[in-house]
């Protein structure tokens, strides 16, 4: 396009730097999307309605965001930004693991319940190959980085854990947590009572598994779990603190 309003306005207000009134531009934008997915629906937001309800150009729009996934990918990254310091002082509050477990999934749930019908919208891209999907190279960064605060929980307890397991421990973990939330997402109950009761009775099997499962008794159906796990997730490592 040729016409000047479809570029953003980069000239700096008074005594403020272009790059702040860019990002809060950015901002803006972005606000204003997630607002239309909540009310419009994800599917049937435009990026022409996105653009007029943040009172900027189309083409100023696409300057940010190319695509309605990029946006998407801009809340994921910005969700994870958000719940970084509540996720260490949830984990600094707990000793027990099953506290701590309980800490860091009622931080996701409290962060994302505005963002709860998005995200029911987002969940049918789960494969892998799809760009938003949790389990795609897009979004290993924020993915690994979300597995290391569950690696965190469990070095903060004085539960021992074989080192066979250790290692894959806190992906499965993670995987958990999915599930939990893909649960939340289509929960209809009154308040998700329904999320609330299946956290309570599933975290307490996970944590007495994670307990039994250093007893030599349980050595040999450990060894299958591990070997099972080395078949789902290859050799693939415990990610170590990604600095943001």
């Amino acid at each position: 396009m040729t016409s000047t309003n479809s570029q953003p306005d980069r000239t700096p207000a008074a005594g403020r730097p272009a790059s702040s009134k860019s990002e809060e531009t950015r901002a803006r934008i972005l606000g204003s999307a997630l607002a239309s997915f909540r009310t419009r629906g994800f599917h049937q937001t435009t990026m022409r309605e996105v653009a007029v309800d943040a009172g900027v150009a189309v083409g100023a729009a696409y300057y940010y965001f190319d695509s309605k996934d990029a946006l998407v990918m801009a809340f994921y990254e910005r969700a994870q930004q958000e719940m970084e310091p509540l996720l260490s002082e949830a984990l600094s509050s707990h000793d027990a693991l099953e506290r701590r477990l309980r800490a860091l999934l009622e931080v996701k749930f409290d962060y994302f319940r505005a963002n709860r019908s998005l995200l029911g919208a987002l969940s049918a891209h789960v494969d892998p190959q799809h760009p938003l999907s949790p389990f795609s190279e897009e979004t290993r960064e924020i993915r690994d980085k979300d597995i290391w605060f569950f690696a965190r929980a469990l070095e903060g307890t004085s539960m021992r854990v074989p080192a066979d397991l250790k290692a894959r421990l806190p992906r499965i973990l993670w995987m958990y947590q999915m599930g939990l939330l893909l649960f939340w997402m289509y929960d209809r109950s009154a308040e998700q009572a329904r999320t609330r009761q299946l956290v309570d009775k599933s975290l307490a099997i996970v944590v007495s598994l994670i307990q039994f499962s250093g007893f030599p008794l349980m050595r040999p159906v450990r060894k299958r779990v591990v070997d099972l796990l080395q078949t789902v997730f290859g050799d693939e490592p415990v990610p170590a603190r990604i600095e943001a």
